[in-house]
């Protein structure tokens, strides 16, 4: 009988021990992060937390660990700096960017992980940047040379059969003044016009001055309506090339 009395003893404290803490506590038992709800009495009945952040403030059950099966938390750990983009403008302002990975990620209320990317400004000066200050000057095809003068001399007639080629642009502004010519109202917003630039036209480069840059904004300008003059988007080009009947030219 007195063992059976020592042993019912033992039986009820260690029971009261295995009560106390996390094992404890209804589903969820553990909880992830910081929560000042997931507490719990310890076998002390002092108040203790099962969260992941107890870890950190040292006020964890004494069962956490093998209750939750959470070991140890783990901060994040990246790796270098990568290199710098491109400007993200090739004329003017712009910015740059870099970024670098994530080579161990925080477990079990660990630091989180700090910034991965960063940017800075930047000035593009790439080598097209001349090509966005120019102004094209257009004008109509009934301009164009189509025909062969057999009064001109030999090498007139050469520079002639220089081949040409199209630029097809979007309009992307048009000032009221284009309105007033007949041959100009088709510089309309967000309208698609070819231009051609003929050999006579091309510069020592041979290309035709303002002809534009792709997804980039340039200018033109009417040769022969004062006060229209507007902004375009190149958006394709071909070589060998003649525009369609009523489009326009370079000059």
């Amino acid at each position: 009988m007195l063992a059976c009395g020592f042993l019912t003893i033992f039986m009820g404290i260690f029971l009261q021990w295995a009560e106390a803490g996390c094992a404890k506590r209804e589903n969820p038992k553990c909880c992830t992060g910081r929560n000042n709800e997931c507490y719990e009495l310890s076998r002390r009945k002092s108040v203790c937390y099962c969260d992941t952040y107890c870890q950190k403030t040292g006020d964890c059950c004494e069962d956490y660990q093998p209750v939750c099966q959470i070991s140890a938390a783990i901060d994040c750990v990246v790796g270098v700096w990568g290199p710098w983009s491109e400007c993200s403008s090739p004329c003017g302002v712009g910015s740059k960017e870099r970024t670098r990975q994530v080579t161990v990620p925080p477990r079990n209320g660990g630091a989180p992980c700090p910034d991965l990317k960063q940017r800075r400004g930047c000035f593009g000066d790439n080598s097209v940047c001349s090509s966005v200050k120019e102004v094209a000057k257009i004008l109509p095809d009934s301009y164009k040379r189509s025909f062969k003068d057999p009064w001109r001399r030999p090498h007139m007639l050469m520079k002639e059969e220089k081949p040409s080629y199209c630029v097809y642009l979007r309009v992307k502004q048009s000032s009221l003044a284009c309105r007033l010519g007949l041959w100009s109202t088709q510089l309309v917003k967000e309208r698609s016009v070819c231009a051609e630039c003929q050999g006579d036209a091309m510069g020592s480069r041979g290309r035709c001055g303002g002809d534009g840059l792709e997804a980039k904004r340039t200018f033109w300008a009417a040769a022969s309506m004062p006060g229209c003059q507007g902004s375009w988007v190149r958006e394709w080009s071909k070589e060998n090339c003649t525009c369609p009947q009523n489009s326009l030219i370079f000059v």
